[in-house]
């Protein structure tokens, strides 16, 4: 008899803790239900989603000289609702929809002119590298993590650049771990 093993995930919510397992199951009835933690279970989906996100780089680098609006122009153009934390007449500052922190923004220069990734800057971009440090301590300061934050630029496919219109990441509201990444 074969046995087809499924996977459900309970959670039991408190208000401080959070536990979780998985429960193990097969069709066979001699076969031994039994509980796993979580912590095994997600650390196998790290591994998956960390090769999903390197493949979505390599391919976002691929097609990063294009010259299509990325993402980010059409959020700067409204085209895209976001939930915007921060703007003034050079930068724009939003939340991040797949968050890695409890706070977690975006800042991105409202005009690209060809910085893509930070590789590309060039002498006439330091005004703008400026205003996107200044404009994060403005992010930390609104969201209330100016003691503690961190902000993080990725380069390229190998640092699982992912959108190719240079943007800070403002990461804080939990103690920050090192070495990151």
């Amino acid at each position: 008899m074969t046995a087809v093993t499924s996977f459900s995930l309970f959670r039991n919510c408190a208000a401080t803790t959070v536990r979780a397992f998985v429960t193990v199951k097969a069709s066979n009835p001699n076969f031994t239900t039994f509980l796993l933690p979580l912590h095994s279970r997600r650390s196998l989906c790290r591994v998956s989603a960390t090769n999903d996100e390197e493949a979505a780089a390599k391919v976002a680098a691929a097609n990063a000289n294009g010259g299509a609006p990325t993402i980010f122009d059409k959020i700067i153009a409204k085209e895209i609702p976001s939930s915007i934390v921060y703007e003034d007449d050079k930068v724009l500052a939003f939340r991040d929809i797949n968050p890695q922190a409890p706070v977690h923004v975006l800042v991105i220069p409202k005009f690209r002119d060809g910085l893509t990734e930070l590789r590309k800057a060039e002498l006439r971009h330091v005004e703008i590298l400026g205003q996107l440090l200044h404009a994060a301590k403005i992010v930390a300061e609104i969201e209330g993590i100016l003691d503690g934050f961190r902000v993080v630029i990725n380069n390229g496919p190998e640092a699982c650049q992912s959108v190719y219109h240079l943007h800070l990441h403002v990461l804080g509201g939990r103690q920050m771990k090192w070495p990151a990444g």
